[in-house]
């Protein structure tokens, strides 16, 4: 299931939920912390839809979020990167001059 993705990760699906639903607040992701259910609510509460339709976004959203988190090369396992061991590997030829 794509959201417990997105729940592993909150921090940075925060960021991304917040771009997408503008109208929810800091605090509002704060109190949501990774619940589908409650950012439904969320979402029907703050942009009048019906709780299916939130639903669906969201749905949406957790696709994408993986999609572009595996296109970014940057798998997320329990919701905690490693800068050592991710990112581009380090140029040879740099490394040979020492730098």
């Amino acid at each position: 299931m794509n959201w417990n993705r997105v729940e592993g990760n909150w921090k940075q699906a925060a960021g991304a939920i917040r771009k997408k639903w503008g109208e929810l607040t800091d605090d509002d992701l704060d109190v949501i912390e990774g619940n589908r259910d409650m950012l439904a609510g969320k979402l029907q509460e703050r942009y009048g839809i019906a709780l299916d339709q939130a639903h669906g976004q969201i749905t949406q959203f957790a696709d994408q979020f993986r999609r572009d988190e595996t296109a970014d090369g940057h798998q997320v396992s329990g919701g905690v990167r490693n800068p050592e061991t991710e990112g581009d590997p380090p140029d040879r030829n740099a490394l040979s001059l020492g730098l």
